[in-house]
């Protein structure tokens, strides 16, 4: 079933019952397929539905008054980057596909009358989005770093996030990131974005090549982004 991404996502972090499993599963709902750069919803948005990844990558984002855009997170498969609209009326931040990407539209109201009739399943969604607000508190701090730290720290994550729900091969993964995207994430110019990539490459830590990212060396890249996964509360930690 497509809505199985939900639980490998939930599987990481959590342990489901098979009954959940069974509901989890079988999340009701419609597909829909956004181009790269096309907005899913926009700041200002009144939704009715929330949208579960199934395949592709998707960014939270803001716009200030000077044209910067600010991306805050990053999403994939499994996750449901706007879950809050549940009980917040109004968006107050965009979410963008960055790829070619494909989701699932869960009305609303299915949404709550699961939470109402599962409440583990509730308290599993509510421990996911307890997570995500984990990612934006480290993400806080990761901008306060040198360049060096925070590409090789964001390369750490994303691999990470990836294996959790089975993404990754071996120590590959897709990282479909254009350096511009990359460093609206994390508040750097593309000549710093693509300097320390090289520099990453010339320690032979990584190869990025055709959106696939290879971690030679993971302890190695860990050090240089003084990454601890703690924050990611992953049920078994690298």
């Amino acid at each position: 079933m497509k809505t199985n991404v939900l639980l490998h996502r939930l599987e990481a972090v959590a342990i489901p019952t098979p009954a959940e499993r069974a509901v989890l599963g079988s999340l009701p709902g419609t597909e829909k397929r956004y181009r790269a750069h096309d907005d899913i919803v926009r700041i200002g948005d009144r939704p009715s539905v929330v949208c579960l990844m199934l395949d592709g990558m998707t960014a939270r984002y803001k716009v200030s008054a000077d044209g910067k855009r600010q991306i805050m997170s990053f999403h994939i498969q499994g996750d449901i980057p706007d879950l809050q609209s549940l009980f917040i009326d109004v968006m107050d931040h965009s979410l963008a596909a960055l790829v070619d990407s494909t989701v699932l539209t869960i009305p609303h109201d299915k949404m709550l009358e699961l939470v109402s009739s599962q409440p583990r399943i509730g308290h599993l969604l509510w421990r996911e989005t307890l997570i995500d607000a984990a990612l934006f508190r480290e993400w806080i701090v990761m901008r306060d770093r040198p360049a060096y730290v925070r590409v090789a720290h964001l390369l750490c994550e994303q691999f990470l996030r990836m294996k959790a729900v089975g993404l990754t091969t071996d120590n590959s993964c897709p990282l479909p990131l254009t350096q511009a995207q990359i460093g609206d994430a994390l508040g750097l110019s593309n000549v710093h974005v693509n300097r320390t990539l090289q520099e990453l490459r010339a320690e032979q830590l990584i190869v990025l090549e055709g959106w696939i990212l290879t971690i030679l060396n993971f302890d190695g890249l860990k050090k240089a982004g003084e990454f601890d996964p703690l924050y990611l509360h992953l049920r078994r930690r690298p």
